[in-house]
């Protein structure tokens, strides 16, 4: 039965508490990568440069390397800078300075 707007929440979990089987499959899954890790390179050079039953596919073996990527390192969420109101940033005296890097540490 759904609670009733303004009433106090009595059961279930804490707000914030980790689902039990989510929790372990993220721990299952997490062992089985650790385990086959070692593996990884071979399976990925199987792919790319092929076997006796597999054509080469270097681009396919990139592709399954970037999919395992983005869970070890997870992709940055779309930011957007705005102005007062949602509009513009005004810039005013913008000044640029171009350093020659062959002339550092000879003046």
């Amino acid at each position: 039965m759904a609670n009733h707007k303004g009433s106090v929440k009595q059961a279930g979990r804490v707000a914030g508490t980790p689902n039990k089987a989510t929790s372990d499959a993220r721990h299952a899954i997490a062992l089985f990568v650790d385990g086959n890790a070692h593996r990884l390179n071979g399976w990925l050079d199987m792919v790319a440069n092929g076997t006796d039953d597999v054509k080469p596919n270097p681009v396919k073996a990139f592709e399954m390397f970037q999919s395992l990527v983005e869970y070890h390192v997870p992709k940055l969420a779309r930011a957007e800078v705005s102005g007062p109101d949602g509009g513009a940033i005004k810039l005013e005296n913008v000044t640029i300075t171009i350093i020659d890097p062959l002339r550092i540490g000879n003046d």
